[in-house]
C-alpha cells in the first residue's frame, strides 16, 4: 500500500505526514484501528493523555514492525498536570505507553489548568472540573525542558486563543511547531491561520469533517459538513468523495488533518484525501465558510473562556 505522500516541514526542520490518523473515542477499538490504519499507510498517529489510547497506539505500532523513526507520534499533556513539577512525569508515563523513548510531537492539550492529580476530571462542589492554579506559560517552559532534553522532538499547543498564543511567544523561548485546532471548510479563520504562517507555527486540523461526529451538539441540527453539495461537486470533478475533497481542502492550506475511523474502508478511503485541488476549487471551497464552530467547552467546563477573540465563538 502507498504511504500518505505529502508532508510538511516543521520550524525544527522535521516533516509531517500531511494526513494523520486521530484516535479520540472508542478506546477499545484503537488497537486494531491503528493497525489497520499503519497497514493502509498512515505514518502519523495522534493521540493524547485523556484518551486513554497510547496503550492501544504502542501496542499497534510494537505488532506492525514499521521502523520507529518511519512513524510521526503526537501525545498531549492533559490539563490535570499543568504544573511545571508534573510535566516531566506526564511526559514520561505518556513514552511508557507508548513504548517509545522520544515523541515526535508533544502538545499542551488546553491552555486551562485543572488541579493537580491523579483525577483526569477533578470536581469542584458544583460539579463543574476544578480550576488548578498552573499558568500555561509556566507549563509550555517545563515542556521547552522536554524539549530540549530529546524526550520530544518537537513542542506545541492545541485549542488556544490568540491573546493567549500572543502571551506564550512573548514569554517562552522556542516557538510552538505546531497548534493542533479545530478547523475544517465551515471554519475557516483565514487570519488566524495567516496569523501562523507569519510566525513560522504549523497547523493540524481536528475535526476536518466537521459537525460528522455525534458529540458535538452544536452540529447537529443541520446538514453535515460531509454532504454539502459544494463539496461533493469539487469532488466529483476528481473521483472524490465529499470527506475526501474535505481532507484535500486542508492540505491545501498547508496544513496535516487527522480524521479518525474504525471502519477499515473508511481508514483507507480517508487516505484518497491526499491529493491536489487546482486554485479554482481551493477558491470555491472558501465559500463554505460558516464560521462555525462545534468544539467549545467553555459553559460545560466553566472555568475558562475559550477562543474569545477566534471566530465561531458564539
Amino acid at each position: 500500500m502507498p504511504n500518505s505522500t505529502t508532508k510538511f516541514k516543521l520550524n525544527t526542520g522535521a516533516e509531517i505526514p500531511a494526513i494523520g490518523f486521530g484516535t479520540w473515542q472508542d478506546k477499545d477499538a484503537q488497537e486494531d484501528a491503528v493497525s489497520e490504519a499503519l497497514k493502509a499507510g498512515y505514518r502519523h498517529i495522534d493521540t493524547a493523555r485523556i484518551y486513554g489510547t497510547e496503550p492501544a497506539v504502542g501496542a499497534a505500532i510494537k505488532k506492525s514492525g514499521i521502523p520507529r523513526d518511519q512513524i510521526f507520534i503526537t501525545t498531549k499533556l492533559w490539563n490535570n498536570s499543568h504544573d511545571p513539577a508534573d510535566v516531566e512525569a506526564a511526559i514520561d508515563a505518556s513514552l511508557k505507553d507508548l513504548g517509545t523513548d522520544y515523541l515526535d510531537l508533544y502538545l499542551m492539550h488546553w491552555p486551562s489548568p485543572f488541579a493537580r492529580g491523579d483525577a483526569v476530571f477533578p470536581k469542584g462542589d458544583d460539579g463543574k472540573p476544578k480550576k488548578g492554579d498552573s499558568d500555561y506559560v509556566e507549563t509550555y517552559k517545563a515542556m521547552e525542558k522536554a524539549f530540549k532534553g530529546g524526550k520530544a522532538r518537537a513542542i506545541g499547543i492545541s485549542n488556544f486563543s490568540h491573546s493567549e498564543l500572543e502571551r506564550l511567544l512573548n514569554e517562552t523561548s522556542v516557538v510552538p511547531a505546531a497548534h493542533q485546532m479545530e478547523l475544517h471548510p465551515y471554519l475557516q479563520q483565514k487570519s488566524w491561520v495567516d496569523f501562523h504562517k507569519s510566525k513560522g507555527i504549523h497547523i493540524t486540523q481536528y475535526s476536518p469533517f466537521g459537525n460528522q461526529n455525534e458529540i458535538y451538539d452544536s452540529g447537529k441540527n443541520m446538514g453535515k459538513l460531509i454532504d454539502d453539495p459544494i463539496l461533493a461537486e469539487v469532488g466529483k470533478k476528481y473521483g472524490k468523495t465529499g470527506a475526501q475533497t474535505a481532507l484535500a481542502w486542508g492540505i491545501a492550506q498547508g496544513h496535516s488533518v487527522i480524521p479518525k475511523s474504525k471502519t477499515p474502508a473508511r481508514i483507507q478511503a480517508n487516505l484518497g484525501g491526499d491529493f491536489e485541488l487546482e486554485a479554482v476549487d481551493v477558491q470555491k471551497l472558501s465559500t463554505l465558510d460558516k464560521k462555525m464552530r462545534f468544539n467549545d467547552p467553555s459553559s460545560s467546563w466553566g472555568l475558562w473562556d475559550f477562543y474569545s477573540d477566534l471566530e465561531g465563538k458564539k
